[in-house]
């Protein structure tokens, strides 16, 4: 079936992109179903996709953003490093052989086709937080030096041979967690969407032949390369640089910085890091796969919702990324909070420079963090260990014409909230306090979103072990707009209050509660002026 775009139907085009992405959607949808940790049944912190097979992505989800834009990189070690035949599944969560960082559990199956010989003809993968693989804390995201602190790292293995879990690696697994029950029941999870994808893939090919099946993979993937030609091609020719920084490792320390210069020329684009600071001692190093995630969700967003998300969205885009930086950090760097922390700061940056050259389209920076918070311990009620993992929303930056968005994800997580009755359910805490923080976004002619308000009370002595931005610098406005409000941290107990810094790790006992506040997001246009009689 060889046909120029021009010449397909684009009805017809339009309907395979929904095929395909139905397939992932739900392939997502059974997964979180049948997930056993709140981490996926409620907050849904999974991803799911569907590749070609070079490994390129044909179709995805609309889940978590940084799982997403990285997962290709995961599929294609697999496919280097695995023989995957039929009921084959590979497994890894190695950040340095496509993974992001340690808790992100990724599954790897191939899809043969009638007719298919020794190669499939597609490959279905999902990714799951994990809430705990192991480490020096409970929650596997407390600071680490190295990646060998951060818990058990995974290259791409075979997990299941032929439709059967190797036990032996599955209870090496486990042994490795805290948790094992519920990391086993999410890893089921985990394979019961991919046969899912399997079984409509092979149903899609049924109903339709799979000649053409193939073909308009392949078809969707040229026309969001020619789609995201059309998007570079109308932003003003020119070098647009870029630059901001995370929060200082230590009091005293200069803050690393991320800077970023895009090329915008003949509907093509150049993204070039160099001038980025090298990676710090702690886990906010982000690695490549991280960094191409960030990429691929910006300038997806400036192609719109028409465009397909698959390969074709980077196909003229080239990344530049030196290597051993705080952008693309070698092992054995730490790189828990890379994945969930730099990512965000990455975004901001990209948008930061796109600004310029499209100041009436682009945002201010949204909250620029996921404040992730876990709480490790046992339960003295359930009698059983526990890990719980959350990440919180905030403001969302403005932009002309639009106000931001108060107390959600942004950016690179996608992820829900637990809800206050699961989480009391499932843990030994309680939730105290949960409201929009009210004056927190930046001040403007739209205003920024304002952040959120968590405050949680342990019922039972427990690990906790925070990690966020956003604390000493404030996510910027645009435009005249004013920033947002820096996030803050407070330990309660016996009547005393006590100011905590944005990373902590600390043991704390029953009673004690943990109040954080998010941060707001940045402002767009000037204020307007209030007129006195």
């Amino acid at each position: 079936m060889k046909r120029s775009l021009e010449a397909l139907d684009p009805v017809r085009l339009r309907i395979y992109e929904n095929l395909f992405s139905a397939i992932a959607e739900e392939m997502g949808g059974a997964l979180g179903r049948l997930g056993f940790s709140p981490n996926i049944t409620e907050r849904r912190d999974y991803s799911t996709a569907l590749f070609a097979a070079d490994g390129s992505l044909a179709a995805q989800a609309a889940h978590i953003p940084v799982h997403l834009g990285s997962m290709p990189l995961s599929v294609e070690c697999a496919i280097a490093a695995l023989r995957l035949g039929p009921g084959d599944v590979g497994l890894l969560n190695d950040p340095f052989q496509g993974g992001t960082h340690l808790p992100d559990i990724t599954l790897v199956a191939p899809v043969f086709l009638p007719g298919d010989r020794d190669r499939p003809s597609f490959f279905v993968a999902n990714r799951a937080h994990h809430a705990d693989v192991g480490g020096i804390a409970g929650g596997s995201m407390a600071a680490a030096r190295e990646i060998y602190q951060e818990g058990l790292r995974i290259p791409p293995v075979i997990y299941a041979r032929g439709g059967k879990v190797d036990e032996g690696l599955h209870r090496l697994f486990l042994a490795n967690m805290r948790g094992p029950a519920e990391r086993e029941g999410d890893l089921a999870a985990q394979l019961a969407a991919l046969r899912v994808g399997e079984r409509r893939l092979r149903e899609l090919v049924e109903a339709n032949g799979r000649r053409e099946v193939l073909a308009f993979a392949k078809h969707l993937q040229r026309y969001a390369e020619r789609l995201m030609r059309a998007a570079l091609a109308a932003i003003p020719a020119g070098r647009y640089a870029f630059e901001d920084f995370l929060d200082a490792e230590e009091a005293g320390c200069a803050p690393p910085k991320i800077r970023a210069a895009i090329s915008i020329r003949g509907g093509r684009a150049a993204v070039d890091f160099a001038g980025t600071s090298p990676p710090v001692p702690g886990n906010r190093n982000a690695n490549l796969a991280v960094t191409l995630s960030a990429v691929f969700y910006v300038f997806r967003a400036l192609g719109g919702e028409a465009m397909p998300a698959n390969a074709g969205c980077l196909k003229p885009v080239e990344v530049r990324a030196p290597r051993g930086t705080l952008v693309n950090a070698l092992a054995p760097a730490a790189v828990a909070a890379g994945n969930v922390e730099t990512s965000q700061r990455i975004v901001d940056v990209l948008l930061g420079a796109l600004a310029k050259a499209l100041p009436d389209k682009v945002p201010a920076a949204s909250q620029g963090t996921m404040n992730n918070l876990t709480i490790a311990g046992y339960d003295p009620v359930r009698r059983r260990p526990f890990t719980y993992y959350e990440t919180l929303g905030g403001g969302t930056g403005a932009l002309r014409g639009m106000g931001g968005v108060s107390g959600i994800h942004s950016h690179m997580t996608n992820t829900w909230n637990t809800p206050i009755e699961a989480l009391e359910s499932s843990y030994p805490i309680k939730v105290t306090a949960y409201a929009l923080r009210r004056g927190s976004g930046g001040r403007g002619r739209w205003k920024g979103g304002d952040g959120l308000t968590r405050e949680l009370e342990l019922l039972a002595p427990a690990e906790v072990a925070f990690t966020g931005e956003s604390r000493e610098r404030r996510p910027y406005g645009l435009g005249g707009g004013g920033p947002g409000a820096p996030g803050r941290a407070w330990l309660i107990f016996k009547g005393k209050k006590e100011a905590l810094p944005g990373r902590f790790h600390r043991h704390l006992p029953q009673g004690a509660r943990i109040s954080i506040e998010t941060p707001g997001g940045g402002g767009f246009g000037k204020p307007k002026r209030e007129k006195h009689p």
